[in-house]
């Protein structure tokens, strides 16, 4: 996906824009939450998974943070589900790091105002002031994440994170054997534990059944 193409934008509009992408779903309006599990800091589960919040830190190709802590917090029910992700594969010598999860609608709806296309973000909808759409991080039901090796180091991979471009796709071809075998060793074990991957971004994962959750407008930093 091209950045700062059109004019008139900022760096900072043209990071949103593009943080944005990460969590698209469907624009239609979706069931709203039949399951009321709350949102757990997945750090107090597994404190094995590394928490790399890319956006509580500068440490993202806008260099500016645009999240009030690094806090990775999901649904107790997804957050279960990679701590057993977690187990299976640090049989194997590896980890995961996880880069984002949920996300307060309220920002959704921040970068919705910056870039409002559907093809790239997902559309905040509103009905009598209550969510009814928008994002599956909104939800608490999604998780971008990579690997890293038993010294703490990242695995090649196709891409780099929030690279919006064909050589994030889960069906590109002209990346390295190593960086293809290390996406579907992630996406091997993610889905073994129900996780669906997105086919245009090999970082993220939707938790089975993110249409029962609620769409949420927590602040990150309320426990």
């Amino acid at each position: 996906m091209p950045r700062g193409r059109r004019t008139g934008y900022t760096i900072a509009a043209a990071a949103f824009f593009a943080f944005a992408c990460a969590s698209q779903s469907s624009p239609e309006t979706q069931r709203q939450g039949r399951d009321d599990s709350p949102l757990v800091d997945v750090a107090t589960l597994d404190d094995s998974i590394v928490i790399d919040i890319r956006y509580a830190t500068p440490h993202n190709f806008t260099g500016v943070v645009l999240y009030p802590v690094g806090r990775c917090l999901l649904r107790r029910a997804v957050a279960e589900r990679l701590v057993r992700v977690q187990q299976d594969l640090r049989r194997q010598g590896l980890r995961v790091k996880v880069w984002d999860c949920y996300r307060p609608f309220s920002v959704q709806k921040e970068f919705w105002s910056l870039q409002p296309d559907e093809r790239y973000v997902a559309k905040p909808v509103s009905k009598d002031g209550k969510p009814i759409a928008g994002s599956k991080h909104n939800r608490g039901a999604a998780v971008d994440l990579t690997l890293i090796g038993a010294n703490g180091t990242e695995l090649d991979m196709p891409s780099r994170y929030d690279d919006f471009s064909e050589r994030a796709h889960r069906d590109y071809r002209a990346s390295s054997p190593q960086a293809r075998r290390n996406m579907e060793t992630l996406e091997r074990a993610m889905v073994a534990e129900g996780f669906e991957p997105l086919p245009t971004e090999w970082w993220h994962f939707d938790g089975p059944g993110w249409q029962e959750f609620e769409i949420l407008d927590v602040p990150l930093a309320t426990p």
